[in-house]
């Protein structure tokens, strides 16, 4: 559409053109540009008006200059959606920050400043902007949504004293007029202040503490969908205000109680839809902007308490935030977004026309023609068809956030848990259903009906309960693999309910989100372990509501960067970082565990994963701590470095390892050693304290120089000492696993070349033989086995014959071939002594395989719960044989009787 066609299109336009030439002319001329706002003209005219009728006749010419040049551009396609928004927020908060200044000023003249009562300072109306003003997303011809709010009760300190409530109401009411009232230059934007408290009803401003009582006593689930939006406009205390407003909005948690109020207004708003007044409605109406508008804020409303990144005011932003986090899926993101900015700017085109608030599609035809054109589509056919197109998306991605199934009252299952009796219909019932012991699972429901924890549920709590158990009975036998299993799936699903049952935002999430109790049952069917971790975190019942980004490969730089916000969030904070890290943690542990119970991660890539976790979580927790040691104040990162030995330092570690560390520092100040010992117990406290997120980590220090009797950070000089001149044969064993975790780099660099010349190092075979040995008969006896299984880790041919067998290879021959001292795990490194010729190829693949398999079979058994990786004997017979071939061929001899030299050490493999 070119200029004349679109000074055609809108009769505002053509009626503006008629009784202002001159006006268009200056707009055509600059229609190339945006619309100034801002600028020295704009501002001085508004400034140079000292009375009232001055100020109104100023703000109605600039909305007249703004709201041409933006139709025009719109139209003529020089301005996409988002600069249509911006340009009419923008006007809306100059008008309305000029409107309160001359009034507050004049009524101030006469009545004195208003004074808080406690704070004795002056006081200023703080203007909010609700709904597309607080979006920053206004309409061409859309109302403003304001509530007036001031700080804090008092009177003014004039002559003709008022009450800052009867001031800020006065004041109020000439704003109102100052931009609604219709003069001969018409109006400046329609004023709706019926989102106050207390509605039409209430008055027209209040004090802080007025809302906060009113929210906190009265709110209700749409007002949390109004106030999230909210946007102070005017005054000095915007900020003081977001606050208060905040805890409102956005619960602390995951907040899927919200749910029932929500779908409450999610009934309202399809019924309103359903009207035959509002089904031409593009706003209203069904698939209309309203649904757009509400599906992103449910989302946010239940999530944003947790997730500071989503409370976004604008809706745009906020959905692409949604499908960021892979809580909306990505193609409804895109086809939200692209229904959400044609229903925009089909709605300007219906308000061009003649400056009106209008939302209904014309029925007349010629109407439908000039809208058609004016949409850059080829004919009213096509119209209709894209507006029924992204109405249609609308609609269906609507009802899928709220949809609801309804239970089936005749329900066997249900039936049976309403009434758990063990008579022989009901047994028949559940053995149909696949379960191996019908009258042990009704005696275990009868026994959770009759229950004091049950019993004692408030009345929503119970009929969600009620309606999950039959859903569970049934997700059971679904998951289950074996005749045996379904009885054991739901008693795992069983116990997780009873321990959430207290917790209603649990009970919300399953009852809400039927998809994911089979996601549920699969998980509990597959592992005992992983039964028992969500039993214990139940906050990572969210993790299954999205199966794509739940089994996403892991992108560490991305969740660093998204944990590091959390934390500055809750900066200053402890108890709340500490909770963010163990959340952190958990999750993205639950989130490996679903992928490797789904087969799509090996035992390696499993454990590569949990160590980048691990450095990941020391890495924030020391710059916390550090923080934390300061006041929160700038200072320079700490001279000190982690250092990961064991299954941390070798990439080897499993769900529930601890962590071995040992602590250095390279500092000249006298100080020093004091603070990075104070440095170090108060990061092991973050990490083993057990807070009401649980716990982070269980740490051993023991690795350290003199072990538990030694410093517990160490001088990287007098540790380098320590090792070259004091350590034992079993010190540098353990050093063969140990690298550089999180801290200051250059230690770690330091750490890395002095790990290389130790393990370097020349040495006397026969002692070192000796020592080696020595020490895997101690651990051996230090793990007797009683049983008639083989234990995969402890016993001879097992793994820890493999990794002494290894470490003993890298001490003995790292002087020759530096090689060997590289931290690549033990089945790299079999194979790099095999082509260095020090062990036979066959003998180390034949080892290699042996230790892959022990690994394996050690992570599916600790996968159920087990605490020995313990397997019948005869199956690993060839492996054992295997093992003990290299361990013979490598010492020369079964393991000997204990040498003269002893030394103490703990489970450093």
């Amino acid at each position: 559409m070119d200029l004349a066609e679109a000074l055609e299109f809108s009769r505002y336009a053509a009626r503006l053109r008629v009784a202002q030439p001159e006006l268009v002319s200056r707009i055509l001329a600059a229609v190339d540009r945006r619309a100034p706002l801002g600028g020295s003209g704009d501002q001085s005219d508004i400034e140079a008006a000292s009375d009232p009728a001055a100020l109104a006749g100023a703000l109605r010419q600039l909305r007249q200059r703004v709201v041409l040049q933006t139709l025009l551009r719109d139209l003529t396609g020089r301005a996409k959606l988002n600069e249509v928004c911006a340009t009419m927020t923008r006007l809306a908060e100059m008008t309305i920050g000029a409107a309160v200044n001359l009034h507050h000023r004049q009524l101030a003249q006469t009545h004195g400043e208003p004074i808080g009562t406690d704070s004795g300072r002056p006081e200023r109306l703080v203007v909010v902007g609700m709904g597309k003003l607080g979006g920053s997303e206004l309409n061409v011809s859309s109302d403003v949504d304001l509530v007036f709010v001031y700080p804090e009760d008092g009177t003014t300190a004039g002559p003709r004293a008022l009450t800052n409530q009867e001031f800020f109401d006065r004041l109020g009411r000439r704003v109102i007029a100052a931009l609604a009232d219709v003069t001969a230059d018409g109006f400046v934007f329609r004023v709706d202040m019926r989102l106050r408290p207390y509605g039409d009803s209430g008055s027209l401003s209040s004090s802080f503490s007025a809302l906060e009582q009113y929210l906190v006593t009265q709110g209700r689930t749409w007002e949390r969908y109004a106030w999230l939006k909210a946007r102070p406009l005017t005054g000095d205390r915007g900020p003081e205000l977001e606050q208060l407003i905040l805890p409102f909005v956005f619960r602390k948690y995951l907040d899927y109680d919200a749910y029932t109020g929500l779908r409450d207004v999610h009934d309202q708003i399809r019924e309103q839809g359903r009207r035959k007044d509002h089904a031409r409605n593009i706003k209203l109406g069904p698939g209309g902007i309203r649904e757009i508008e509400f599906i992103v804020q449910a989302l946010q409303l239940v999530r944003g308490g947790k997730e500071p990144a989503l409370r976004l005011r604008g809706t745009l932003p906020a959905l692409a935030a949604l499908g960021k986090r892979g809580l909306l899926p990505r193609p409804a993101v895109a086809e939200l977004s692209a229904a959400y900015v044609f229903l925009r700017d089909f709605e300007h085109r219906l308000q061009y026309r003649d400056d009106q608030q209008v939302h209904d599609v014309p029925t007349d035809p010629d109407e439908q023609t000039l809208l058609a054109r004016a949409c850059g589509v080829a004919d009213v056919a096509a119209l209709a068809e894209t507006l029924d197109r992204h109405r249609g998306a609308v609609e269906q991605h609507f009802e899928a956030v709220f949809g609801e199934d309804v239970a089936d009252g005749a329900d066997p299952l249900a039936s049976i848990w309403l009434d758990p009796t063990p008579e022989d219909a009901q047994c028949a019932t559940l053995a149909a259903a696949g379960f191996g012991s019908p009258v042990a699972l009704i005696e275990a429901l009868a026994s959770v009906r009759r229950s004091t924890r049950y019993l004692q549920l408030p009345t929503l709590s119970r009929q969600r309960f009620d309606a999950l158990v039959p859903q569970m009975l049934r997700a059971a036998t679904a998951a289950a693999s074996s005749p045996a299993e379904p009885d054991v799936v739901f008693g795992r699903l069983l116990a997780l309910l009873e321990t959430i049952s207290r917790r209603s935002v649990y009970l919300a999430l399953l009852f809400e989100h039927p998809p994911v109790l089979p996601r549920l049952a699969q998980l509990m069917a597959a592992s005992t372990w992983a039964a028992d971790y969500l039993t214990r975190h139940p906050l990572l019942l969210d993790e299954l509501l999205d199966s794509r980004v739940l089994l996403a490969e892991p992108d560490w730089q991305a969740w660093r960067r998204e944990l590091d916000a959390e934390l500055r969030v809750h900066a200053g904070d402890a108890e709340r970082q500490m909770d963010a890290l163990r959340h952190f943690q958990q999750s993205q542990t639950f989130r490996l565990l679903a992928q490797d119970l789904n087969g799509l991660l090996s035992v390696e890539r499993l454990a590569d994963h949990l160590s980048a976790l691990a450095d990941i979580a020391l890495s924030e927790t020391l710059e916390q701590c550090w923080a934390q040691m300061n006041g929160q104040i700038e200072v320079r990162p700490p001279k000190f470095a982690i250092i990961g030995y064991g299954k941390l330092g070798g990439k080897e570690l499993g769900y529930a390892s601890d962590l071995d560390l040992v602590f250095l520092y390279d500092d000249p100040d006298d100080g020093a050693p004091e603070r990075y010992a104070r440095l170090v117990q108060r990061l092991n406290t973050w990490l083993t304290s057990t807070t009401a997120a649980g716990r982070l980590y269980d740490t051993d220090l023991r690795l350290r120089p003199d072990g538990a009797s030694g410093l517990v950070v160490s001088n990287l000089s007098a540790f380098c000492r320590y090792q070259r001149e004091h350590a034992w044969t079993w010190e540098h064993q353990a050093l063969t696993r140990a690298r550089f975790v999180a801290g200051d780099a250059s230690i770690g660099s330091a750490f890395e070349a002095e790990r290389e010349v130790i393990l370097r190092l020349p040495r006397d075979v026969v002692r070192l033989r000796d020592d080696v040995v020595d020490m895997r008969r101690r651990m051996h006896a230090g793990h007797p086995n009683k049983s008639a299984l083989f234990d995969l880790k402890h016993d001879p041919g097992g793994m820890v014959d493999v990794e002494f067998t290894v470490q003993y290879l890298v001490l003995l021959h790292s002087a020759r071939h530096p090689a060997l001292t590289r931290n690549i795990g033990n089945i790299a490194l079999l194979a790099l002594a095999s082509d260095l010729g020090l062990i036979p190829t066959s003998l180390a693949a034949a080892a290699a395989d042996a230790y892959r398999e022990y690994r394996r079979l050690q992570h599916q058994i600790r996968l159920q719960g087990a605490p020995l990786a313990r397997v019948a004997p005869a199956a690993q017979a060839a492996r054992r044989a295997a093992v003990s071939e290299l361990w013979m061929h490598v010492f020369g001899a079964a393991w000997p009787q204990v040498s003269s030299r002893s030394g103490q050490a703990g489970d450093f493999g």
